[in-house]
């Protein structure tokens, strides 16, 4: 059977966790908070361990999904980190929204002892990592990536790989990008209707079979209607997604306009004290 570890069980990775479970692998798990790990073992069986590296230890495949940049390096390359335990050919799949260069740094360090390392942030939400129909962009050595291109797919409808290293994070950006300029739109859409004194379920079960139709308009019209935003993809982690391509940007000289006045449109929702509402609360802001 192969093993693995999976470090990281947030909204996204307790999910993706189980799914591992339920294809058949067996599976070892870290959080940092352990009694989350405790309710996982609970709920799908597999095994815990008090670290990262002892999690990662025996694996065959160990993925990640944390928070940032410092919680990523603190989980591969601290002192309880997984590149300290993992054996030479094991392969290292980071899950994580980062930055591309995070993304090089940790593929180099893997590579000198002997260890595969795929940056492959993923897009679809708590609803698509539940439901195993996540998005993975993927950036490493494409040997590598064939061998784990099966096992990603437990929790994946689709996944291509990139490029190189850091490519993967490079596409999330994009990701993130369209995203931030199509929730801002729906949001002045609603802003609109309500203005105007339409029926919003009306007009949106017409247009969504459209031209204007997105994903963001199926599954955010209701909810941004009846001003529910307690659920879903954080403000919080979308402005520290934003602010990853922004940086990007700055680097490699591309123009993000609409995405630098959403950033700070998602500031006055934190400011509002929604850091915690979901991406749809932009049109908050405008009411």
């Amino acid at each position: 059977m192969v093993k693995t570890a999976f470090i990281g069980l947030g909204t996204m990775g307790f999910p993706m966790a189980g799914h591992l479970i339920s294809k058949g692998y067996d599976v070892c798990v870290y959080n940092r908070t352990s009694t989350k790990a405790d309710l996982w073992v609970e709920q799908y069986g597999g095994q815990s361990a008090k670290t990262p590296a002892e999690a990662a230890k025996s694996a065959d495949f160990v993925f990640l999904c944390v928070g940032n940049d410092e919680d990523l390096r603190s989980v591969t390359l601290g002192e309880q980190g997984v590149l300290n335990t993992m054996h030479p050919g094991s392969i290292l799949v980071d899950h994580t929204t980062a930055s591309a260069e995070v993304a090089k740094e940790l593929y180099l360090e893997a590579k000198r002892k002997n260890i595969g390392f795929l940056d492959a942030p993923v897009s679809g939400g708590q609803a698509g990592a539940e439901q195993g129909v996540l998005s993975v962009m993927v950036g490493g050595d494409e040997a590598v990536y064939k061998q784990a291109e099966p096992i990603i797919a437990s929790y994946a409808r689709s996944q291509q790989l990139m490029g190189d290293s850091g490519t993967g994070q490079l596409a999330k950006m994009v990701n993130q990008i369209c995203i931030a300029g199509l929730v801002q739109g729906l949001a002045e859409a609603v802003n609109f209707i309500e203005k105007s004194g339409l029926d919003g379920e009306k007009v949106f079960d017409v247009i969504q079979h459209g031209a204007a139709g997105s994903w963001q308009m199926v599954n955010r019209h209701k909810t941004m209607l009846n001003d529910e935003f307690d659920f879903g993809f954080a403000v919080d982690w979308m402005r520290k997604d934003l602010n990853i391509a922004l940086n990007e940007a700055r680097r490699n000289g591309a123009q993000l306009p609409v995405t630098a006045l959403v950033d700070q449109f998602y500031g006055e929702i934190q400011q509002q004290g929604g850091g915690r509402w979901d991406t749809s609360s932009l049109v908050k802001r405008l009411k």
